[in-house]
């Protein structure tokens, strides 16, 4: 392959295989070599490819916020880590949906006190104390509201457990944290929210299908082995909750491998020249690479999804906070949803 299999592009779409984003391809004989700038080669005889490629790269210039969108109807969003490039990235998909912005967030006690401005918008960040007060008094103040948040992963547990105690929505787009505890909490404090370790529509639509295949032949790679890459700014301290949720799936079918296996690129200059990331996305990209080995090393499968910017999460992020508004306003049951949930109500814009 003379040609970076992890360059981006801003399309999503099914297509036979030039250079292609997302691969489902089998070789025999085969061996892969990662070389320079990203550059996958195969070396040995007798490739066969499967010819339908599934491509899921997507740009931040790809997205054109709002333009279809009905207004908000009342819905207040109330961002918590707003003061990143997620959360401000949320807002301005929020904005361009009709949604209403509530001029308050939670940080971190360095970022109390702190006014962020996003859209036209003046956000006052409140630090860890007296937070039940304040969001208390603004669930009281905006009875429609519905909490986002892209904090941080330590702070996803005492996050959802204050959610809970005031009784307010969420959409947890932070990934990591105890899920098991998280999962609980939700469920016994008998509340609306949507979680998801991956907010992209397009994203989850390969999970999803992920998931329908390991349900369905289970152990249909047994005995094969298992790589995984995964390249992300170097502000995402933890594994992407997006890998470990294909790889249960692998796990199901059969693959051996620990989730401590994961290789973790978070060097900008490794991001750039080895896996291929565009330098203009080193501060905000998603890069997931999977590789499959029979045990005799003769055939091998090959998964990729790369994204470029956040505007794919966050105009994923606002579907999520109006299919959670439609379930509330329907006093549907009360219940952890996620982004399957939200796709499979098909109203996204």
């Amino acid at each position: 392959m003379a040609a970076n299999r992890l360059m981006a592009s801003s399309n999503v779409f099914l297509h036979r295989p030039e250079n292609p984003q997302f691969s489902f391809s089998s070789e025999t004989s085969q061996m892969a070599v990662l070389g320079v700038k990203g550059r996958v080669s195969f070396l040995g005889k007798g490739k066969r490819s499967v010819p339908v490629v599934l491509s899921m790269a997507t740009s931040e210039t790809s997205v054109e916020a709002g333009k279809s969108v009905a207004p908000g109807n009342g819905i207040s969003i109330m961002v918590n880590g707003c003061s990143g490039k997620m959360g401000k990235a949320v807002i301005k998909a929020a904005d361009s949906a009709g949604v209403n912005i509530v001029p308050t967030s939670f940080g971190s006690a360095e970022e109390a006190g702190q006014i962020v401005e996003v859209c036209g918008k003046e956000i006052l960040v409140h630090g860890p104390t007296e937070r039940e007060k304040v969001l208390s008094s603004v669930f009281d103040k905006y009875p429609e509201l519905i909490v986002v948040d892209y904090t941080i992963p330590s702070a996803v547990n005492d996050n959802a457990e204050l959610y809970g105690r005031v009784g307010v929505p969420f959409v947890m787009g932070t990934t990591g944290g105890d899920r098991t505890r998280l999962y609980k909490t939700v469920e016994e404090s008998k509340i609306y929210a949507v979680i998801s370790p991956q907010m992209g529509k397009q994203v989850v639509a390969f999970l999803a299908a992920m998931e329908i295949m390991s349900e369905q032949f289970p152990g249909a790679f047994a005995g094969y082995s298992l790589e995984v890459m995964e390249s992300h700014q170097a502000s995402k301290l933890d594994a992407s909750g997006t890998a470990k949720a294909v790889i249960s799936c692998f796990q199901k079918l059969g693959v051996s491998f620990d989730m401590d296996q994961i290789q973790l690129i978070r060097d900008p200059k490794e991001q750039i020249e080895v896996v291929g990331v565009p330098e203009e996305h080193v501060s905000g990209h998603a890069f997931h690479l999977y590789h499959l080995t029979s045990p005799d090393k003769t055939v091998s499968f090959e998964f990729q999804h790369n994204v470029c910017g956040r505007s794919i999460y966050a105009e994923g992020t606002v579907d999520a906070v109006l299919f959670l508004a439609k379930k509330i306003r329907s006093k549907a049951e009360k219940r952890i949803y996620n982004m399957i949930d939200v796709l499979r109500e098909g109203n996204m814009r």
